[in-house]
């Protein structure tokens, strides 16, 4: 029984909860941040989403500065701002009590790094500019993606990068597949954004992982 609780909570997690973390989400509202974290910040979740081995990924400097884009409740954001002691960590959602959520648990967890930041479907509205910007489960919810990543560039440091991960198209849970994007359409879509695509990978077992960086 649990078993099975925890694999409706898993699809509730990818249909929904991704929604949370994104910088255009209108099918959603996601007021009452204390009960999706239930859902968010799961720990079962660690098995498939392998946060660790994610942020080994970035291969993020101690004082790096890192955008959290879409951060939700913070599950990611926490983690990075714990790596990066020295640096500074931006959570950035677009639903209000997502942000209060993400202030309140920085101040609650003694995290000074971690600041929550209102975003907009179009600017994610960052403070400065970034060493790498993360987007999980997000980006197949932003509208003009093309316009987007191109004002993103003008918040990258110099050899900055945008790390981006989202379920493919054979994973088990996530949202249906027709709101799905290939590997194949991101990398198109990035190239005429003006990135390149520097690594891909291939740890994760519901979603694909690619990491560029502005040419």
């Amino acid at each position: 029984m649990l078993r099975s609780l925890f694999a409706v909570c898993v699809m509730l997690f990818a249909a929904a909860g991704a929604h949370a973390q994104t910088p255009h989400s209108h099918d959603h509202s996601f007021s009452g941040a204390d009960q999706w974290a239930r859902y968010f910040d799961d720990p079962q979740r660690d098995a498939w989403q392998k946060p660790h081995q994610v942020i080994q990924a970035l291969a993020l400097a101690p004082n790096a500065a890192v955008a959290d884009i879409g951060a939700g409740t913070g599950y990611f954001s926490v983690r990075l701002a714990h790596m990066t002691p020295q640096g500074r960590v931006y959570a950035v959602d677009t639903e209000p009590d997502m942000v209060k959520y993400l202030a309140d648990r920085a101040r609650r967890e003694g995290l000074k790094n971690l600041r929550a930041v209102a975003g907009t479907p179009q600017d994610p509205q960052l403070p400065e500019k970034v060493d790498r910007a993360l987007f999980v489960d997000v980006y197949h919810h932003i509208g003009d993606r093309e316009r987007y990543f191109r004002a993103l560039r003008e918040r990258l440091k110099p050899g900055g990068e945008v790390a981006i991960i989202d379920f493919t198209r054979a994973s088990p849970i996530g949202p249906p597949v027709s709101a799905r994007v290939t590997p194949e359409q991101v990398r198109d879509e990035m190239q005429r954004a003006g990135y390149a695509l520097v690594r891909s990978p291939d740890f994760l077992p519901n979603q694909f992982f690619l990491v560029f960086r502005a040419q």
